[in-house]
């Protein structure tokens, strides 16, 4: 499927090979290759799977390979349940010597 300049998309991109990875790496880091993942409008038209460029929220220009047209935002702590995530808000309104509203 065609995919029109100016569509919000995410491409994937090897950043560093394995052997082009720092020596200091623990071994199962250093096996694998960095990757990136980003989000940006398509500065020309492309098909999934193929070699796309994007021009970023902040202006950066990125190229790699079109993985997801019009991604969703899906960043998140995982299943876990954690704790210390909860008081955040109410523990700076504190600190910033703001009402705290509700217990906890």
């Amino acid at each position: 499927m065609k995919v029109q300049k100016g569509t919000w998309v995410r491409i994937h991109r090897i950043v560093l090979s394995p052997e082009e990875r720092a020596e200091n790496l623990p071994e199962d880091t250093a096996r694998v290759p960095l990757e990136s993942w980003t989000k940006g409008f398509l500065v020309e038209g492309s098909e999934t799977g193929e070699a796309a460029s994007i021009l970023t929220l902040t202006g950066r220009s990125v190229s790699g390979t079109l993985v997801q047209v019009n991604p969703a935002y899906d960043h998140g702590f995982g299943e876990e349940y954690i704790p210390e995530l909860l008081y955040i808000g109410r523990d700076l309104r504190i600190l910033l010597g703001e009402e705290s509203h509700g217990e906890g």
